[in-house]
C-alpha cells in the first residue's frame, strides 16, 4: 500500500563553496561546517544567524552536502532549534531556512536514521507547528513530516506523536481539520497536509479513525479530491481515500448514501463527453450534462490512483454491482480513449475487464482475499514488467522525439 505523497524540496539555491568537482565536499567545507554550530544557538547575532542558516540551506541542495550534515548531530539538534523554536521567535528569515534545510535533509530517506537519532522529539515537535495556525513557516514543517513519514518507522513515530496529543481533541483530528478549514493558517497553505495524512493512512490505526462512521470524516474529504490550487493537496486526499479502499468491509458504507464516495472518484476522470440520453441516466446526478469546458485531473499519477481506488471498491461482488450499476464503466471507456500516459491507461483496462468480464467462481467473489496461485503470480508480475519496460521505451520515445516548433516561431 503505497503511501501517494509527493516527495517535498525547499528551494536551496546552489550548495556553498567547497564541492569538489566530483560531488564531494573538501574537507575545508567539513571544517567550515563544523563551526557554524555557535552561530546556529539561541542568542547568537541576528545577522550571523541568518548567514550560518543560508549556509546550512545551500549545503542542503547536495547529496555531499546532506551527507555531511547527517553525521553531525549537534548540528542537526540547532537547526531543529532554529526552525521550532518556541515564542520569542528567532528572527524570520533564518528560522525560514533551517525549516526548509530539513524539508531537504528529510527528502533523502537514508538520512531519516541520522536525524531522528539527533532529535527524537522531531516528528511532534514539528507536528505542533504544523498545526499552529499562527505559525508561519507551518508548510515547511508539513513538508518535513510528508517526506519523514513516507518510511515505516518515522511514519510510526508521527503516529505515536498524533496519539499523545493533547486531550480533548484526537490529534488526526486536529491535522484533518486544518487540512479541510480553508484560511486555517493566514500565512502558509499546509498544502502538504495531504501527502501526511497519506502516508499514514497506511497503517491500521490512522485508517480505523477515518473510516469511523461517526467523525464523518471521509465526507469531508471528498471536496478535496477536486481542490484547484494544489496538486500536492488534491493527490494526498486522493492517495488517502485509496488507502481507505482496502478496508473491504467499509465498501457498502463507503458507496452508500452516507457516504457516496464513487461519484467523488469519477468526477474528476471525467471530461466533456456528450454521451445519450440512455446512458446519461445512468450517470450519477454530479456526472450529468458536464459542462463543454470540462477538464480531466491534470496529474497522472491522481488519475492512477482514482482508478485503482475504484479498483479497490470493485473487489467484492456487491462492491462490483453498485459500481457497474452508477455507469462507471462510461466514464473509464472515454478516460481509456483519452489516456496520453501508458500506465494509467492499463490500469484503467484492467478495471474496465473486471467491470465487463464474467463473476468469479463461487467462493473467489471477494478479490482481496483470494490466494491467487504461484505460477499465476509470477506470470502477472511478467505481465506488469513487461508493462514497465513498455512504458519506460515511451517515456524515452517521447524524451529523444524533438518539441514540434510552433508556427511562425523563430529556430532557436
Amino acid at each position: 500500500m503505497r503511501g501517494g505523497s509527493g516527495e517535498a524540496a525547499a528551494d536551496a539555491g546552489a550548495p556553498a563553496g567547497g564541492v569538489g568537482t566530483e560531488g564531494s565536499l573538501s574537507p575545508e567545507a567539513a571544517a567550515e561546517a563544523a563551526k557554524l554550530l555557535p552561530f546556529l544557538a539561541p542568542g547568537a547575532r541576528a545577522d550571523l544567524q541568518e548567514a550560518a542558516a543560508g549556509h546550512v540551506l545551500a549545503l542542503t541542495g547536495s547529496g555531499p552536502g546532506r551527507t555531511l550534515l547527517a553525521g553531525q548531530a549537534a548540528l542537526l539538534r540547532a537547526l531543529v532549534e532554529l526552525a521550532a523554536a518556541a515564542a520569542p521567535a528567532p528572527a524570520p528569515a533564518p528560522a525560514r531556512d533551517a525549516a526548509r534545510a530539513l524539508v531537504n535533509l528529510a527528502a533523502d530517506p537514508s538520512l531519516h536514521e541520522s536525524l531522528l537519532a539527533a532529535a527524537p522529539g522531531l516528528p511532534a515537535r514539528l507536528l505542533g507547528r504544523a498545526l499552529d495556525p499562527q505559525w508561519p513557516w507551518a508548510e515547511e514543517a508539513a513538508a518535513v513530516l510528508a517526506n519523514l513519514s513516507r518510511e515505516p518507522a518515522p511514519c510510526a513515530s508521527l503516529m505515536e506523536a498524533l496519539t499523545a496529543a493533547e486531550p480533548g481533541e484526537a490529534g488526526l483530528e486536529r491535522l484533518v481539520r486544518a487540512l479541510c478549514t480553508p484560511g486555517y493558517n493566514a500565512r502558509a497553505p499546509l498544502h502538504y497536509l495531504g501527502p501526511v495524512l497519506s502516508n499514514l493512512s497506511q497503517r491500521p490505526a490512522a485508517r480505523a479513525f477515518l473510516l469511523d462512521r461517526d467523525r464523518c470524516v471521509v465526507q469531508r474529504l471528498l471536496p478535496l479530491t477536486q481542490y484547484p490550487d494544489s496538486t500536492v493537496r488534491r493527490g494526498g486526499v486522493v492517495g488517502t481515500l485509496r488507502n481507505c479502499c482496502f478496508e473491504h468491509r467499509h465498501h457498502e458504507w463507503l458507496l452508500g448514501p452516507e457516504v457516496d464516495i464513487l461519484p467523488f472518484l469519477l468526477l474528476p476522470l471525467a471530461g466533456p463527453e456528450d454521451f445519450s440520453e440512455e446512458e446519461m441516466e445512468r450517470l450519477p446526478v454530479d456526472l450529468q450534462y458536464l459542462p463543454p469546458d470540462k477538464q480531466r485531473e491534470s496529474d497522472a499519477d491522481i488519475r492512477k490512483m482514482l482508478i485503482e481506488a475504484i479498483m479497490l471498491l470493485t473487489a467484492t461482488a456487491p462492491g462490483r454491482q453498485q459500481v457497474r450499476d452508477q455507469g462507471a464503466y462510461l466514464i473509464l471507456r472515454e478516460l481509456h480513449s483519452w489516456e496520453p500516459e501508458s500506465d494509467v491507461r492499463g490500469t484503467c483496462e484492467k478495471l474496465i475487464q473486471v467491470l465487463i468480464g464474467d463473476e468469479p467462481e463461487r467462493g473467489m467473489e471477494n478479490l482481496l482475499e483470494v490466494q491467487v496461485p504461484e505460477a499465476v503470480e509470477r506470470q502477472l508480475q511478467e505481465l506488469d514488467r513487461q508493462e514497465q519496460e513498455q512504458c519506460l521505451r515511451e517515456q524515452q520515445e517521447r524524451e529523444l522525439s524533438p518539441e514540434p516548433q510552433a508556427e511562425g516561431a523563430a529556430p532557436t
